[in-house]
């Protein structure tokens, strides 16, 4: 009966607390910068209209659900944008109240975004691009990264490849942009972990169809004569962002080679089929709510909304600069369903993750692997650690 008083009592204090909180308004927006894309090889991988939005939604209703009981309420703007309109569409989201704003994009256009929102009460997340120089020489303290980076995606392979001992690799990569960042960021892997690249073949984009009726039949014939005059490899590493030519390497190659990169084993932060240390929660959360499967993207933005919304139940307070600050300290922590939290590196502001190594169907491991140490975090194995840095706030 004492007990059954005292919890009464206890709940009695705390409904008091919650009724005599503050509130306080949390407005974030998704941007999403709409650049043309090529189509992909397959028809499955088609980019949902939705990408980002539905991780957003998610996230916002993650975040309210223990914002309800502290006096938080949590809104969530939702934008498109071509590049040439995105300064006027951040500056039309901060009148509407938003002072966290996530960005799916190019480089480009999210660096020229940070830079105009230099000074200003705003605070930038990038969910998207992967490029090194966003960590590096063109960080800005603004702007925090929740998407991986190459670096990290391409460490992630490298230790399992190593640690499968398949250490001479051929590494293919694309003629685009992307795909040459891409295949430096292999290279540096690939010295990094003890790997050796033993050639490089290119595959220059022509144009033209690349999905038709008889297109299997010649690409059957002609990736095996591609591939013919390679140098001994164990592994075929493929660099092919822009989705030109990666899928149609596996099962086609001259040698009977496992494929990894952008074919075959791939390196992503998420996976439909993830389901570790309570992802299959917030995996079933999002497919009620979308009607389809988490992407990276979804699951990037979702981090990102998520991070602010730890930081304000933690902080009771949504300042801009207090959340900044938190984030980036070594309280900070925030679960990403990979058996390990997730923090962010304080010299680039780019989000620490676990690295999923997946072939399609299910998720074969997750990197950074346990033989792989770190003075202070394994998750510090992938990207650039903070010796290799070049970045300055």
């Amino acid at each position: 009966m004492l007990r059954m008083v005292a919890i009464a009592a206890a709940l009695v204090a705390w409904a008091g607390a919650v009724a005599s909180a503050q509130e306080i308004t949390i407005k974030a927006a998704v941007l999403r910068i709409e650049t043309e894309r090529p189509l992909p090889l397959s028809r499955l991988d088609l980019p949902p209209d939705d990408e980002a939005f539905a991780g957003a939604r998610v996230a916002t209703a993650d975040n309210a659900t223990t914002g309800t009981f502290l006096g938080h309420v949590y809104e969530t703007l939702e934008a498109d944008a071509t590049p040439e309109d995105a300064i006027l569409a951040l500056d039309e989201l901060e009148a509407q109240g938003a002072r966290f704003i996530v960005v799916t994009g190019p480089a480009e256009t999210i660096l020229a975004l940070a830079d105009h929102a230099a000074g200003r009460d705003l605070l930038l997340f990038n969910a998207s691009a992967p490029d090194d120089r966003l960590r590096n020489d063109d960080c800005r303290p603004n702007l925090f990264h929740t998407a991986p980076s190459r670096a990290m995606l391409a460490d992630g392979m490298a230790q399992y490849l190593v640690w499968k001992k398949w250490t001479d690799w051929l590494l293919i990569h694309g003629s685009h942009a992307p795909d040459i960042a891409k295949a430096e960021a292999y290279r540096r892997a690939a010295a990094r972990f003890g790997a050796e690249i033993e050639g490089e073949l290119v595959f220059e984009d022509t144009g033209g169809s690349r999905v038709s009726d008889s297109g299997h039949v010649l690409v059957q014939r002609q990736v095996p004569v591609f591939m013919q005059e390679a140098p001994d490899h164990e592994v075929v590493v493929v660099a092919d962002e822009s989705q030109v030519f990666g899928a149609y390497i596996p099962y086609r190659t001259w040698e009977p080679r496992p494929v990894a990169g952008d074919a075959g084993l791939v390196a992503r932060t998420w996976h439909w089929s993830w389901e570790g240390y309570g992802s299959t929660q917030v995996q079933r959360r999002f497919e009620k709510d979308a009607g389809r499967y988490m992407n990276d993207v979804d699951y990037q933005v979702w981090l990102a909304l998520r991070s602010v919304g730890e930081a304000v139940t933690r902080l009771s307070s949504a300042d801009v600069q207090a959340v900044r600050d938190y984030i980036r300290s070594d309280a900070f922590e925030l679960s990403g369903f990979k058996g390990v939290a997730l923090s962010y590196r304080p010299w680039n502001n780019q989000l620490r993750h676990g690295v999923l190594l997946a072939d399609g169907q299910l998720v074969v491991t997750v990197a950074p692997l346990d033989e792989f140490l770190h003075q202070h975090t394994r998750l510090d194995t992938l990207g650039y650690d903070q010796p290799d840095s070049t970045c300055s706030f």
